[in-house]
């Protein structure tokens, strides 16, 4: 197939597809997906081999959050039963945080929900970024806070903080439909606060929201612009009580199509598979890995994931290895561009990948289906059953007195 000799040829490379490239890839046929997931997964062992990193969330303040972002849980007059309470003392949440960190993650994400933190909740974070490095040797630790004020990113990084994540979650063109108490370029500026004081930036994306191959394809661009070293893509929870509860336009073959797209336009950036991988890439969840070589271990910030050791067994089972603490998850050129646990690549060499991202949320417009009704894998999306089944509401680790799922 000449289109995927030519996006692994400048995946290789560390070339930027085409637009119409990368939306010929979610338009490809489920006779083709395997051909899809085998080119993608070449250019993923190029950069990462056959590692794949674990990341374990921390919830630090679930629920009661003012902005109104469609998707969440979390968010101002979201009706779903989730777990609310307000901030982990640090040794609660270096606890929580242990319980990953034994399971074999090598980075914990620190996410509290809310618009931002205030300068306060910056030295809450800060206390408890020093209890988990002081009891962890080597761990990475990533805050999730959302959007930031001027020197709040400075003072994270000197708290110890590696890394600050801040989805753009959609496309700029659409935005307005899924969030209004903020902006689009609200986020922006918070991953460029992130990227300007040194952080390892981490920005990715939400699937199915409705959007359209349009939609996703200008995100990912986005991103891949603003050169992040981590994008998580994200597959919507249609939690019930919230506004997108009854969006189930997701297929596995759906999910793997857009890991690959994500791969072929960031190449060698880590491409990590969050939210939703459990509830709609399901049975196919190691076919994923030829794509995306990062994960987060057991539970999310409000629902259920599947066991850690689960997990586990899936990498092993599928001929990856976890990647360790002593190893660099980036490229040599994007590793030693920053230092650290991640990089910037030159943007001249086509290397980087964007975005902006944003709050502690783990994501609208017209379809493609409109101008070219023939294509098979939006129909296929459409009919996706509406497995409400898998969707579950988490009731044990941080925030409760049960022991979590790592």
């Amino acid at each position: 197939m000449d289109l995927l000799n030519t996006l692994l040829d400048k995946g290789l490379r560390r070339e930027l597809p085409t637009r119409d490239e990368a939306l010929a890839v979610l338009a490809t046929s489920d006779d083709e997906l395997l051909d899809v997931v085998a080119a993608a997964g070449k250019v993923r062992r190029q950069w990462f081999g056959r590692r794949v990193k674990l990341n374990y969330l921390v919830n630090l303040k679930s629920g009661l959050c003012p902005e109104d972002c469609s998707y969440c849980s979390q968010r101002l007059g979201s009706k779903a039963e989730i777990l609310k309470y307000t901030w982990l003392k640090p040794d609660q949440a270096s606890e929580a945080a242990a319980a990953g960190l034994a399971g074999g993650a090598k980075r914990v994400c620190l996410v509290a929900s809310g618009r931002g933190p205030t300068d306060r909740d910056v030295d809450r974070v800060s206390d408890t970024i020093k209890a988990i490095k002081d009891q962890n040797e080597g761990v990475e630790v990533c805050a999730c806070l959302g959007l930031l004020s001027d020197g709040q990113a400075e003072r994270l990084r000197d708290a110890g903080a590696d890394a600050y994540n801040h989805n753009l979650n959609t496309s700029e063109g659409t935005y307005g439909d899924i969030t209004t108490t903020h902006t689009y370029a609200d986020r922006v500026d918070t991953v460029q606060k992130a990227h300007a004081a040194g952080l390892s930036a981490c920005s990715g994306l939400i699937a199915g929201m409705g959007e359209s191959d349009e939609d996703l394809v200008d995100v990912v661009y986005a991103l891949r612009a603003l050169d992040p070293d981590s994008v998580p893509v994200n597959f919507l929870i249609p939690f019930e009580g919230t506004p997108l509860a009854k969006e189930w336009n997701l297929t596995p073959q759906r999910c793997l199509r857009i890991l690959a797209m994500v791969r072929f336009v960031c190449p060698d950036v880590e491409v990590r598979i969050a939210g939703g991988r459990e509830v709609h890439l399901r049975t196919m969840q190691p076919l994923a890995l030829h794509l995306a070589n990062s994960i987060f271990l057991g539970d999310y910030l409000t629902s259920e994931g599947q066991a850690g050791k689960a997990d586990l067994d899936m990498i092993a089972d599928a001929g990856f290895e976890v990647e360790g603490t002593g190893e660099v998850t980036l490229p040599e050129h994007r590793a030693t561009a920053h230092g650290g646990c991640g990089s910037h690549a030159d943007a001249d060499a086509g290397a980087g990948c964007g975005s902006h991202g944003g709050g502690g949320c783990g994501p609208c417009g017209s379809t493609a289906q409109e101008a070219a009704p023939e294509e098979p894998v939006h129909e296929a999306a459409r009919g996706s059953e509406a497995r409400t089944d898998l969707v579950s509401v988490r009731r044990r680790g941080a925030g409760t007195d049960l022991a979590p799922n790592a």
